[in-house]
């Protein structure tokens, strides 16, 4: 079974059994009432909760599972991860990928010349910059905007650039 992190359990809310989630999806909904999440305690087997509310709090989620009434209840779900299952995931429009799916692939320029292979994703505004480890180790960031990346192949786990002036500087 493959699962998706979409938050962290940061801390406890209360004493009527919430937490503070900190979420780490554009999803929101995937936090609605009577969703299921899962969390894996200590290395055991993946744990179904069922997400009985939800509610924004400062910039985080505040969820209370059933079966989880009190404080005492949900102290030891504390620094968990939850996940959600690859059926769970939304669909996505044309051009659209998560993140999983970009994270790995080999980028190349239009050229055929290889750059390296994309290390993680930064969501600073406008677009998404895509932060590209070379082969000696050096970071480039690609912005994901149409003008720079020319095609996405998640089959052949590869991307081709334009690359704009000054990008290798």
């Amino acid at each position: 079974m493959e699962l998706f992190k979409i938050g962290k359990i940061i801390n406890t809310h209360g004493i009527k059994g919430e937490v503070k989630v900190q979420q780490h999806t554009d999803f929101m909904e995937r936090f609605d009432k009577g969703n299921i999440v899962f969390i894996q305690k200590d290395g055991t087997d993946w744990k179904p909760l069922t997400i009985r509310s939800s509610r924004t709090h400062k910039n985080n989620i505040l969820l209370q599972f059933e079966s989880y009434e009190t404080l005492h209840d949900v102290e030891p779900l504390k620094n968990e991860l939850l996940y959600i299952k690859e059926e769970q995931l939304t669909p996505l429009e044309e051009d659209e990928f998560y993140y999983f799916e970009i994270i790995g692939l080999e980028v190349e320029t239009t050229d055929g010349e290889y750059i390296g292979r994309i290390d993680h994703i930064l969501s600073p505004g406008a677009n998404d910059v895509w932060v590209v480890k070379t082969k000696n180790n050096k970071e480039i960031l690609i912005p994901y905007i149409e003008p720079v990346v020319k095609e996405v192949h998640i089959e052949e786990k590869k991307v081709i650039i334009e690359p704009m002036e000054g990008l290798f500087d």
